[in-house]
């Protein structure tokens, strides 16, 4: 052991790359279906570094780590930020901020019960709420602001506090979730038939031929539009000729028409116009073809489907789009993002010329535009330096973690700025977002590992997991029953919610797991971005209240 040890001293490239590639095989071990996660990469860094004072990476490895997922975070959730500040998004983000409040509040009161320092009561508040952006907020605060002597001293305790308190701060989420829908007998599938958001569907998206068997006096446009149908329209046959439906076809007595939609508005479509029919449109016309296409080029990126004028241009529809994971139907405001795999219905012979136009490069995918994701990081930077004055006399800087999330968010719901282009392609935020989480956790795992052993051997471990412990529990258990009980949020968005509130995307999943459906995605979205940044001002906040004694 001696050996390896010695070799990871004077390699911190093998160090890191041993850390990363052990960490994540750790997080993907299942235990009654728990596991760490990304957070395994934590956990294995702290390992190594316990075993050596000096085997810990360079501090550019967590900064640079720290920057490349804040960044990113905020650009893949601009729009969610921007459209959660419409409608009962500042409702749900005003109950979230005070539930953090509550946390906020239960962290000092239980630093002036035990009497605990600054530095601790930052980590625990940052690992009891699993929000890893506030514990670098605080570490990035402290480095600014502390004298190096004082710093060496003391950098190591928030990373040894939210260490121990931040796996249960996961798993008594869990558990509480588990307690109260089996208390309130929650059936999350009949609450599912009762919520009709846009976008958001439990079943799969088909597609079905409808007979017409209704007079119908206006054109399709306004058809959907009065009837608030979340579907499309795709082909129509009429005196066996068939054509793409457009926003100006009126749609007669004994026509075939295709729709795409899940399960339940297709229901409501047929219900209104006629009955099923067993013709396959897409099958019958040598005419038109279909097609999935990337969209790659950067021209049309950020634009409206609306703007595009497919069916003027090329005789085109958009049917469905593909980001991600997740199938949603098309509509003239849908936004075409760099990375979206689209459904398109065209004529066979400029079939090509509508792929040509997207660009449907995979290749194209993986590139990333250096200039503006530069450019963005470097302007959340510059933010992130600029000094604010508080009460106390100090000063409050948003550091390497508030600055380019918040950039991020604005450059997020912009989308692009002339020929500028401000988001990634889906694939390549995922992939730099996992990056610089991964850096970030093996940078100051290995920094704190030492220390970490030292602090859960002596007493002073449990205390600080019973604290963290205590502070989880009154928050989710809280957030549960108001929001349900006082609020009558539907648990499936409320548990969302609450993985928002905890910020944690392991939460998000567990949430989904229980509802079978994507219903928690909504509440997770509306709150996430403005508790993140909420959380990494409050925990510097805390940091001072504390420190000074107040």
């Amino acid at each position: 052991m001696q050996k390896v040890i010695e070799i990871l001293l004077q390699n911190p490239v093998l160090l890191l790359f041993s850390v990363l590639a052990i960490g994540y095989a750790i997080g993907e071990i299942k235990i009654g279906g728990f596991n760490l996660g990304i957070s395994g990469v934590l956990f294995t860094g702290i390992f190594f570094g316990s075993l050596h004072p000096d085997l810990k990476l360079p501090e550019f490895v967590y900064i640079l780590g720290l920057t490349l997922f804040v960044y990113t975070v905020g650009l893949s959730n601009g729009p969610g930020f921007y459209s959660s500040m419409k409608n009962k998004g500042l409702k749900n983000n005003f109950f979230a901020l005070s539930i953090t409040i509550f946390g906020f509040i239960m962290t000092l009161i239980i630093t002036k019960i035990l009497k605990l320092k600054a530095s601790i009561s930052g980590g625990i508040f940052a690992g009891s709420l699993t929000n890893t952006p506030a514990l670098v907020g605080l570490l990035d605060y402290m480095n600014i602001n502390l004298p190096k002597e004082e710093l060496t001293k003391i950098i190591a305790e928030p990373v040894i506090a939210y260490s121990v308190t931040y796996p249960f701060g996961i798993i008594g989420v869990m558990l509480t979730i588990y307690f109260f829908e089996r208390f309130w007998k929650i059936d999350y599938s009949k609450e599912a038939k009762n919520i009709d958001i846009p976008g958001i569907t439990n079943e799969k998206i088909i597609s079905q031929s409808i007979e017409i068997t209704k007079q119908i006096e206006c054109n399709i446009h306004d058809l959907v539009n009065e009837n608030k149908w979340h579907i499309v329209l795709g082909r129509i046959k009429s005196s066996d000729h068939i054509s793409i439906i457009t926003n100006q076809t009126i749609i007669k007595i004994g026509n075939i028409i295709s729709i795409v939609g899940d399960k339940k508005h297709i229901e409501q479509v047929i219900n209104y116009l006629g009955k099923i029919s067993e013709e396959k449109l897409e099958l019958e016309s040598n005419d038109l073809d279909f097609r999935r296409i990337f969209v790659s080029n950067p021209s049309i990126s950020e634009l409206h489907i609306s703007q595009l004028n497919l069916p003027k241009h090329f005789g085109a529809i958009i049917t469905r789009i593909r980001r991600g994971d997740i199938d949603s139907v098309a509509n003239s405001n849908s936004v075409i993002e760099l990375g979206d795999r689209i459904r398109v219905i065209a004529p066979r012979e400029r079939m090509n010329e509508v792929s040509t136009f997207f660009g449907d490069s995979y290749k194209a995918l993986s590139e990333i535009n250096i200039l503006t994701f530069g450019f963005g990081i470097a302007i959340g930077l510059l933010l992130g330096l600029i000094p604010i004055p508080m009460p106390n006399g100090t000063v409050f800087r948003l550091g390497f973690a508030g600055g380019p999330l918040i950039v991020g968010l604005i450059f997020g719901v912009l989308g692009r700025t002339g020929p500028f282009i401000w988001n990634l392609p889906y694939s390549a935020n995922l992939t730099l977002r996992q990056l610089g989480l991964t850096l970030f956790l093996a940078g100051i795992g290995t920094r704190a590992g030492y220390s970490f052993i030292n602090t859960l051997i002596h007493k002073d471990g449990a205390i600080l997991f019973l604290a963290g412990a205590l502070i989880t529990l009154l928050v989710s258990s809280l957030t549960l029953l108001i929001g349900y009980k006082v609020l009558k949020i539907p648990m499936s968005i409320l548990i969302g919610m609450l993985a928002g509130i905890q910020t944690q995307p392991a939460l998000l999943a567990y949430a989904c797991e229980r509802t079978k459906n994507d219903l928690p995605n909504i509440g997770y979205t509306t709150v996430y971005p403005v508790i993140t940044i909420f959380k990494i001002i409050l925990v510097q906040l805390l940091f001072n209240i504390v420190n000074s004694g107040t």
